[in-house]
């Protein structure tokens, strides 16, 4: 017989079939209704623990679970937690290809294993009576349990609770609760998630005292009808007991219907009730929440109205705990997306901890719960052995959805099941569904898998592009007759992976244009970099991973530290509940209030008047408590006599006019800027003519490298290299994904050679009034280029700059920018601008951009995404002002402007794998003046650019006034 390397022939090799056994496991209790607050005892056993790691599944036998284990020689974890965020380890990232060969149920020999030992004493007050449950919230992948050296069983199924019963297991002091838990399990072949392979304990593990008459398993149905206004309550009990809700007056039995007034619960109105089920011996506190959901007429309703998504998908993550979430963080993630106007969740991929839901109800949001499945890597072999059409998994199946179904059913906040993401399609799946229809018919099913829609009640797709919604909305997509009868969703769009996404905007209108769009969910809440020193934030790559996916893990709408994106605050004001338009000139303004169900009541509008950016008359605004859907004209107040003319508008903004639980009075919810009167033409800059001498041009405050015409100072300051700038550092929308249809910009422009494009000088003339610069700028092995003449003329004070440029060649691509850069000495770090703000923006991510005056410091224009690339342009700009030790440079345009600055070179920011690999210069500051900019899109796994925001390459002129 043959053993391990690390077994002695003494030791018995340790029975590990258990983890490529398709089943579920052995010995857990029936699934059952999660519940936060009981009477009856319960002991958390989180903390530190007692920890070894093997690289097998078999390396040691059980004899670490018997009480009086020396574990001397053992580490420590904190449980929740993963292992390998602990130092014990490294992480894995693969979006959808499994890191161990696929042949299932098999896992590899190398299979990290971790035990886990924690010893406990009872509390002196814990009950002496009835039982006792030992619950596990989440263990990844696969665990097998004692407790004081018995065999409780083993379970998979990482996001989803298991308990086991332990009464007559327990002592009263000297308790030692063993796990072990593997890495790989036949469980991983239906969890692979788009994330991080964090194994570990790495939710809540408790002891919960079970008297004798226990509530056990309850299900509350709380319906609302929309037409009487009357919510009809019934609980169902496992033990029977009675229902209190003092507030409706309702005491009952169990299983007894009541009909009475009530307020309904909704995400715009989250009203909850407080009630108490009381069965023989414990008392358990209900959180009630009155709500019908239906299809009705093609769309998905809630209390007969049909409702809008403006939502996110979230996983669970923290840069530095991974999926262990504290309250804390759960509650921040929903007041910043209550903050930024989402009203929906879909929890990809796989149910999240049980606290968040209670939020959910609180705060509210509409919530997608998704069971924890997802077998993308079979994609790779065309869906061969996929295990959803696999009976020998179905069983596996069902424990995932009974575990999800049971433990969510009580939330108000839950109106759709999902079977699971990226799972192709199969017998399971049809199992799934049939199974919770019957359990739980009082909600809708969602897959976006399947695209015949057998087993849901809607249209689901990812990255559908604008043209493809458009069809879609009006009906015009074909499929099955169930499916064009079904309404649609979008449960993964505008991929925000870097800087984006783009075409948010675009997408909205298609929502908001045909009843059957019911909106989306942005991929992601949060970007998935792990902190590290070395990287600052690590991605897929960084820890030597075989297999891995780069930085696609870093793709949501937060930075790792949970700050949020400029993507956040395009996606705040693109999904916006109050539409603030109409004519400025005229003097009135049209409040729209888009909200499903919520008047206006809550909000108080302002409004202030800008002349040439600067706010010179403010107040509060009158507006009519607005029914959901209703709009309403409101006249402005008589424009304030500025005493001067200039560019001239009216901002209208909607503010809470109270606190809320998710944020304070005044907080902006919307906001409109209505243009009034355009800014005054620019006078011409001429009159001052060029003068050659001593090697040098000289033209008003200006001197010319006289061979080259190169501008060398403007007044005290010195011009470093400003010449025609097509190239930005790639961003990851730009790079794409090689799935996508559309062609991949960003490696078609380094294909083309406009990262090293070169510039010929034709000719210097210094003329009557003007200095003439004539360049043609091209890429090297290629016959396309840009003739590029610089006519630069002065009035003695100021100094003008004409860029002209004219295509030659055949251009089959747009530009990725059109303008100029140059650099400034370091110490020119504050700016001052008038355009659009305070945060970056580019042609399809703009609509969160604020004309008006705005400051700021170079450094703080920056924004840091994950992995570098180009970001940091202010739209619409009229004027920028950069101030440094020998004064100010004033810069205006003709017409308005995209401005950049910052202390590095795109070509330095393009070299960047990680924001660590940026070192700031310590003497250059680098402008772009740009005419035009290229837009953004999804393409790092949605739609490219839309043909408006794309920078063909046609004739342009532009023009920028330099003060100094």
């Amino acid at each position: 017989m043959s053993f391990p390397s690390n077994l002695s022939s003494a030791e018995e090799v340790p029975d590990v079939s258990y983890v490529e056994d398709v089943s579920p496991g052995t010995g857990a209790l029936p699934p059952r209704a999660w519940y936060a607050q009981s009477d009856a005892a319960r002991l958390s056993l989180n903390g530190r623990w007692r920890f070894r790691l093997s690289a097998t599944a078999d390396a040691h036998d059980a004899s670490f679970a018997a009480p009086g284990h020396d574990t001397s020689g053992w580490d420590e974890v904190t449980v929740p937690g993963h292992w390998v965020l602990q130092g014990h380890g490294t992480p894995i990232y693969t979006n959808h290809l499994y890191p161990f060969p696929v042949d299932p149920p098999h896992v590899p020999t190398e299979n990290p294993t971790g035990d886990h030992l924690r010893a406990f004493d009872l509390p002196a007050d814990w009950p002496a009576d009835g039982d006792a449950v030992l619950r596990f919230d989440g263990v990844e992948s696969c665990a097998k349990v004692w407790l004081n050296g018995e065999p409780l069983g083993e379970f998979k199924g990482s996001r989803l609770p298991h308990e086991f019963a332990v009464g007559p297991l327990l002592k009263a002091r000297g308790n030692v609760l063993a796990v072990r838990v593997h890495q790989w399990s036949s469980g991983s072949y239906l969890e692979d998630q788009d994330q991080w392979w964090l194994p570990g304990i790495f939710r809540d593990v408790t002891l919960l005292h079970r008297p004798a008459e226990c509530a056990a398993d309850f299900f509350v149905h709380a319906s609302y009808d929309h037409v009487t206004g009357s919510g009809t309550l019934r609980v169902d009990a496992e033990v029977p007991g009675r229902v209190t809700v003092p507030e409706l007056g309702i005491d009952t039995a169990t299983g007894a219907p009541v009909t009475v007034p009530v307020e309904p619960w909704t995400a715009e109105t989250p009203r909850l009730y407080a009630g108490v089920l009381a069965s023989g011996s414990e008392r358990v506190e209900l959180r009630i929440g009155f709500r019908t959901v239906a299809l009705r007429d093609g769309l998905i309703t809630v209390n007969g109205t049909p409702v809008l998504f403006r939502g996110v998908n979230r996983h669970e993550f923290h840069p530095e705990t991974g999926r262990a979430l504290d309250a804390a963080t759960m509650r921040q993630d929903l007041e910043l997306m209550k903050r930024h106007n989402i009203n929906a969740v879909r929890t990809s991929h796989y149910p999240p901890h049980p606290a968040f839901l209670d939020l959910c109800d609180e705060l509210g949001l509409w919530v997608i719960d998704e069971c924890d499945l997802e077998t993308h890597g079979f994609v790779e072999q065309g869906w061969r052995d996929n295990p959803v059409d696999d009976d020998r998994w179905t069983p596996a199946l069902l424990d995932r959805a009974a575990r999800m179904v049971e433990r969510d059913k009580n939330h108000p906040s839950v109106i759709i099941w999902s079977l699971g993401n990226e799972a192709g399609t199969g017998r399971g799946l049809n199992t799934m569904a049939e199974w919770i229809r019957g359990r739980d018919p009082e909600r809708l099913i969602h897959y976006e898998g399947d695209p015949d829609c057998r087993d849901t009640d809607m249209y689901s797709r990812m990255y559908a592009s604008h043209a493809e919604v458009e069809e879609i909305g009006r009906g015009l997509d074909g499929g099955t007759t169930r499916r064009r009868a079904l309404p649609f969703i979008l449960c993964e769009y505008a991929h925000a992976m870097g800087n984006g996404p783009g075409g948010l905007a675009d997408y909205q209108r298609l929502f908001e244009a045909h009843a059957r769009n019911q909106g989306g969910f942005v991929w992601e809440w949060i970007d998935h970099g792990i902190r590290d020193e070395r990287y600052g934030y690590a991605y897929g790559g960084d820890f030597g991973e075989e297999l891995h996916d780069g930085n696609f893990v870093c793709d949501g709408l937060l930075f790792p530290d949970r700050t949020p994106s400029p993507g956040l605050a395009e996606y705040k004001k693109v999904i916006e509940p109050v539409r603030i338009e109409g004519d400025g000139a005229g003097g009135t303004v049209r409040i729209v209030n888009g909200y499903d169900f919520a008047d206006l009541s809550h909000l108080a509008f302002t409004w202030s008047y800008q002349l040439d950016g600067e706010t010179v008359a403010h107040g509060p605004l009158t507006v009519p408590p607005l029914a959901a859907g209703e709009s309403a004209e409101v006249k402005l107040p008589a424009p304030p006599d500025a005493g001067r003319p200039g560019e001239s508008q009216w901002t209208v903004r909607a503010v809470l006019a109270a606190d809320t639980a998710w944020a304070r009075e005044g907080h902006p919810v919307a906001w409109g800027q209505l243009p009034v009167a355009p800014g005054a033409v620019a006078p011409a800059v001429a009159g001052d003519r060029p003068v050659r001498g001593d090697g040098r041009i000289t033209l008003g405050p200006a001197s010319f490298d006289a061979r080259t015409g190169e501008l060398r100072t403007l007044g005290p300051v010195e011009v470093t290299g400003l010449r025609l700038d097509v190239w930005r550092a790639p961003t990851d929308n730009d790079n794409g994904a090689p799935w996508q249809p559309d062609p991949r910009l960003g490696p078609l422009w380094r294909e083309l050679g406009l990262h090293r494009m070169r510039h010929r000088l034709d000719a210097v003339e210094a003329g009557d009034d003007a200095l003439t610069v004539r360049t043609r700028v091209a890429p090297a092995g290629r016959d396309v280029g840009l003739r590029t003449v610089y006519r630069w003329t002065s009035d003695g004070e100021r100094l003008r700059l004409t860029v002209s440029v004219t295509p030659e060649g055949r251009w089959a691509v747009p530009l990725p920018r059109l303008g100029i850069r140059f650099g400034l000495p370091a110490s020119y770090g504050s700016v001052r601008w008038f355009g659009g703000g305070p945060g970056e923006a580019y042609p399809d991510t703009r609509a969160a951009s604020m004309l008006g005056r705005w400051t700021a410091e170079v450094d703080r224009l920056q924004t840091p995404y994950v992995r570098p690339q180009e970001n940091g342009a202010r739209a619409d700009v009229r004027w920028a002002e950069l101030s440094g030790a020998e004064g100010a440079l004033r810069m205006e345009g003709d017409p308005a402007f995209w401005f950049t600055a910052r202390r590095w070179t795109s070509e330095q920011l393009d070299a960047a794998g990680h924001l660590t690999d940026l070192v700031p210069s310590s003497e250059t500051v680098w402008v772009s003046l740009d005419h035009a900019q290229q837009g953004i899109g999804s393409q790092s796994c949605g739609p490219g650019v839309l043909p408006g925001y794309q920078l063909m390459v046609a004739p342009a002129e532009f023009s920028f006034t330099f003060t100094a």
